[in-house]
């Protein structure tokens, strides 16, 4: 028991020690945190103090700064300003000083012309008493001049007309010749540039059109064979075609006769046909007529497009192609129509083309012109009446149709382009080797042309010479002077240009024989 109670006293003694011991060190060491967080504090203080000077002086530094530079750019405005003020203050100047030298200037001039004008009216006032003095002695010339010659004024005037009719006559005459002369040479030069121009760019054939055709044989036999047995061959071959096969004692040759040319180029394309194939007999001639049917019906069809194309032309609707196509086999006085349209159109391009109007509408009108000729011989009416219903039912432009209906003068040109397409048909039909004319139609104008030469006052006769191109005119020395031979040939122009139609021109001479007789005694 005491050996325990020796045991617990020193536990005690510890525990107790522990008791006392715990709160002094814990006193202690909260003292000592205390002390350190007082120092760290304060040193916290002190460097926020130092970085407060720090900020302070760097803001004074700045600060500083900021005015310097706001001073030396106040300085820097200013300086410039006043340069400025006095750039502008010295151009001021400058423009003051010009104001003031035009006010000078001006102040010069009004002087000037202040005094032109008091000039001018002293001389417009010595002017008008000039002029009266004129008037005065004008009149008192007028009546000098009355008294001595005994007439009056009106009378006067009446005498000098008189006088110098028969030279203004002259003078009036020779002027009319010198203008012609001047104008027929301008025109014919333009002319032939015209005509030379068209030729090159047209460059056409013109083959003369008749209503044979002739088919080469290899052999005479082949006329037996083309005959056939009681001619079932030959009449089989003109039914088909409706043309006449001539065979007679020509050496090789078959001669095909009709009016329609379409007609005799079927019958010539199957007839060589069935010539190259040997087998001549009514079936096999039935089909050779059906193929060249189809052959010139595509000739047809591809001539419009070529003739179109040629042209230029675009546009016009497929059956006036075709209707073109058949042209090729239709000829005029021996002018092939389809040659001749194509002419006419590149003429009427041309012609557009130097007065400024529109190309490609002349072009077509020319082009259409002769359309109804394609036709002519399966519809009543002229051909003319013939193309403008064809144009009307496609569609054509009315400047076209009235270019067609007007080409031949039937009608009269409502546009610019109808009058080109007369000029141009005109000259294609002129053309020297265009044409060919019948003996009748020939004659007949130039008894016409002579008849009207020989209507005229004081010709004594007259003769239609170089196959109807020019015309040749006596005319009696004592009815007819100088002067008055121009005005007759004028005269005798003008109507034969009224009466006549012709292609080309006609050349009218005038001849006035002056003839003195005397006798030796």
């Amino acid at each position: 028991m005491a050996d325990g109670i020796n045991i617990l006293i020193p536990i005690i003694a510890v525990v107790i020690a522990l008791v006392i011991a715990v709160p002094v060190a814990c006193k202690l060491a909260v003292a000592k945190k205390v002390k350190q967080d007082a120092e760290k504090i304060g040193t916290a203080e002190e460097k926020a103090r130092n970085i407060i000077d720090e900020a302070l002086k760097t803001a004074e530094t700045k600060k500083r700064e900021a005015l310097l530079e706001a001073k030396e750019e106040s300085l820097k405005t200013k300086n410039e300003l006043e340069k400025e003020t006095r750039e502008r203050r010295s151009e001021l100047q400058k423009y003051e000083k010009r104001v003031l030298a035009k006010e000078e200037s001006v102040d010069r001039k009004a002087n000037a012309l202040e005094r032109r004008e008091t000039e001018y009216s002293a001389k417009e006032a010595e002017l008008k008493k000039k002029e009266k003095q004129v008037d005065e002695l004008h009149d008192q010339g007028v009546q000098e001049l009355e008294r001595i010659s005994g007439l009056t004024s009106e009378q006067a005037k009446d005498y000098l007309l008189k006088s110098v009719e028969d030279e203004v006559k002259i003078d009036t005459a020779k002027l009319y010749k010198e203008l012609e002369s001047k104008a027929k040479e301008d025109a014919a030069k333009k002319a032939k540039e015209y005509v030379v121009t068209a030729i090159q760019k047209c460059a056409v054939d013109h083959v003369a059109e008749s209503t044979i055709s002739v088919v080469q044989l290899p052999s005479d036999e082949m006329k037996g064979r083309i005959i056939g047995r009681e001619g079932r061959n030959i009449r089989t071959l003109e039914t088909l075609t409706g043309v006449d096969l001539i065979i007679d004692d020509t050496p090789e040759a078959v001669v095909l006769s009709g009016f329609d040319p379409i007609r005799r180029e079927v019958a010539r394309i199957a007839l060589e046909k069935l010539i190259v194939d040997g087998r001549i007999h009514p079936a096999r001639i039935e089909e050779m007529v059906e193929k060249a049917q189809k052959e010139v019906e595509t000739m047809i069809r591809e001539e419009g497009e070529n003739a179109a194309l040629e042209v230029g032309v675009h546009g016009i609707h497929p059956e006036l192609i075709r209707l073109l196509g058949r042209m090729k086999f239709r000829s005029s006085y021996g002018q092939n129509a389809l040659k001749h349209s194509i002419e006419v159109a590149q003429l009427s391009g041309l012609l557009a083309a130097e007065v400024g109007t529109d190309i490609r509408l002349a072009k077509r009108a020319g082009l259409l012109h002769d359309i109804g000729k394609s036709i002519d011989h399966e519809v009543e009416g002229s051909h003319i009446q013939i193309g403008v219903d064809l144009c009307r039912k496609y569609k054509e432009s009315p400047i076209v149709i009235n270019a067609v209906e007007a080409h031949h003068g039937d009608v009269e040109p409502e546009s610019l382009i109808a009058g080109i397409v007369q000029a141009a048909d005109a000259i294609s039909a002129a053309r020297p080797g265009a044409r060919r004319e019948t003996l009748e139609t020939y004659t007949n104008r130039l008894k016409q042309l002579e008849d009207i030469t020989n209507s005229f006052k004081g010709v004594d006769k007259s003769y239609a010479i170089q196959a109807g191109r020019e015309v040749r005119i006596m005319v009696l020395p004592d009815h007819v002077n100088d002067s008055d031979m121009v005005l007759l040939a004028r005269d005798i122009s003008k109507q034969i240009e009224a009466e006549l139609e012709y292609p080309g021109q006609i050349k009218v001479s005038v001849i006035r024989e002056s003839r003195v007789v005397d006798y030796a005694k």
